[in-house]
Formats: C-alpha cells, structure tokens, sequence
C-alpha cells in the first residue's frame, strides 16, 4: 500500500508558496503521493501544475474535483495541461459533490448525480487518452478534440468518489478507481472492493485503485484524539453519503473511524487496510492537542512506513 498525505480542509487557508513548499519535502521525505481537494478557494490544478515544475517523482493528486461546476471539456483542457507540467505524475481525482453544495451554493440540479457523473466520464476520458471525443448523451452532447501541445505525450489515470452501489459500478466500468474518505476496512472489504472490482473486471478493465483517505494520529492518548477528531470532522457526519458510511461501519462519529494510537496499533490498522485491498493511504494527519507534537510524530511514523506495508 502505498502512502501519501492528504492535507484535506484541515489546511484551506495556506497560501500558494506555502503549499508549493508542503508538497516538495513531502517529495522530499520519500512521500508517494500528495493530495489535494478542491473546495473554494485556491484552484488545486494550477497549483499541481506548478508544483509538477518544482518536484520530480512524487505523485501529484486531487481529492476530489466537483464536476458540476467545470464542463468535461474544459476539466480535460486544464487537466492535461497540468500533466504535461506535471511529467505525468497527477492522478485526477473527480466527484459529485454534495447536494447542499451544488443546490444551495452553485444553484444547479442534483437530480440525476449517477447520470451526471457516467456522461461526464464518458466526455472526459476520451479527451484525456485520445483527444477527441463523439458523445451524444442526455447532459453533455460534445464532439471534438483538443490541440494541446505535447499532450500526445502524456494520459491522466482518473479516480472517482463513490461509495453507493451504482457509483461504484460506473467507477469500475469507466474510471481507474475510486478515492474514498472516513470509509473503514469493513466497508471497504465487504462493500466497495467486491462491487467497483467486479464491474472493472465486468469491462474488462486492470484491477482499480482504491485510494483510500483517513484522519490519522499517532498518540498515546486514542480517546482524547478520538474526541479531537469528532471535532475536527464533525461537519462530514451531517452529509447524507459520509453518514451512510459511518453507519455501514458500525461508528456513530468520524472519531469511530479515525486511526489513532500508538505506533503499533497504528501500523496493525494500516495492515488492515492493505489486507482489505486498499491500494493508496491518502494520510490527513491531525493534531491531538495544542501543540505540533502529535503531528509531527504521526509524520515521521508515516514516513518510516513507505515502501513497508
């Protein structure tokens, strides 16, 4: 499994020279991989795309792009634009979003998410793997291709939120895997590795990814970082898909699902996750306390486990 950091909202407000400088000593400590979510501030593609500059090995994500408010068309354009800056190294993480969010916030529909997000695929990865596309459907009617130069050079694997069951049937069937997040190894193991693997494998498509994001902190203390975390993540509990997910784990709240504890217990819960088929650790490391001292312990841990699990 291999383990990267996934700064989620813990850090909207950094400015674009303190995330640059975030991302290249990840690289730096030996990191796999670096996530970014789009929420609304900083666009996270121009950022991957200026870090792809700055850095050279470390795989640059995001987790995930709202399709809803960016045309297929346009998501391609800037996606491959960012690979080619990037020398291959971002994985496009996309997603629907939420209700409250496209409804309240951008005032669209969010009658037919499913839908929306199979055409919206069906648009997108032509354009990222061939540069052009013919697609004739009920949201999106896009015919044409793009002339990006040196984009013949590179593709954009692409991983999907999804978590109900046709979610992830259209992820198996049209994605390279899915990004999940506060989703445990009993949900995983006996709910989302068997349906977006038999639908992958359904379309005869390579075994997905699961990239999988949790709230992590090493500590001696679980139960006060259990509590830290229902605090933290207290707003992910009131959405309809997360709720579903912490009920279908048997948890009441985001602290049920955190991976907290020593380091021992820590690396057995990493192993668990690996054993359920998880592929990716996309680390949001919290604090415990006032001070930097939990999170830079769970840091070094992590660091010490690339490569060993």
């Amino acid at each position: 499994m291999r383990i990267g950091l996934f700064v989620g909202a813990l850090e909207l407000m950094r400015d674009v020279a303190e995330r640059l400088r975030r991302i290249a000593t990840a690289e730096e400590d030996g990191f796999d991989s670096y996530w970014l979510p789009q929420h609304f501030g900083a666009d996270m593609l121009t950022i991957i795309a200026m870090a792809g500059m700055q850095t050279s090995r470390i795989e640059l994500g995001t987790a995930v792009i709202p399709t809803y408010p960016r045309h297929p068309v346009a998501l391609a354009q800037q996606a491959l634009t960012a690979q080619v800056s990037a020398g291959g190294r971002l994985t496009l993480g996309i997603g629907v979003s939420h209700r409250s969010t496209i409804e309240e916030w951008l005032g669209l529909s969010y009658d037919h998410p499913a839908r929306h997000i199979e055409e919206y695929l069906s648009v997108l990865r032509p354009l990222l793997h061939e540069s052009g596309v013919d697609f004739q459907g009920q949201e999106f009617r896009v015919a044409g291709e793009l002339q990006i130069p040196d984009a013949d050079m590179v593709s954009v694997p692409v991983v999907m939120a999804a978590l109900g069951p046709r979610m992830l049937e259209i992820a198996g069937r049209l994605a390279d895997g899915v990004v999940t997040w506060m989703t445990g190894p009993a949900t995983l193991h006996d709910h989302i590795v068997p349906r977006l693997s038999a639908a992958a494998e359904a379309a005869g498509n390579p075994s997905p990814r699961i990239c999988v994001g949790m709230p992590i902190a090493v500590t001696d203390h679980p139960d006060r970082a259990r509590s830290r975390a229902d605090r933290l993540f207290q707003h992910y509990a009131t959405l309809p898909s997360y709720r579903a997910v912490l009920e279908r784990e048997g948890v009441q709240s985001p602290g049920g699902i955190a991976i907290v504890g020593n380091e021992a217990s820590v690396e057995d819960q990493l192993r668990t996750l690996s054993d359920t088929g998880a592929t990716d650790l996309l680390a949001t490391i919290f604090p415990v306390d006032g001070s930097q001292t939990s999170f830079t312990r769970t840091r070094s841990f992590l660091q010490g486990m690339v490569g060993k699990i």
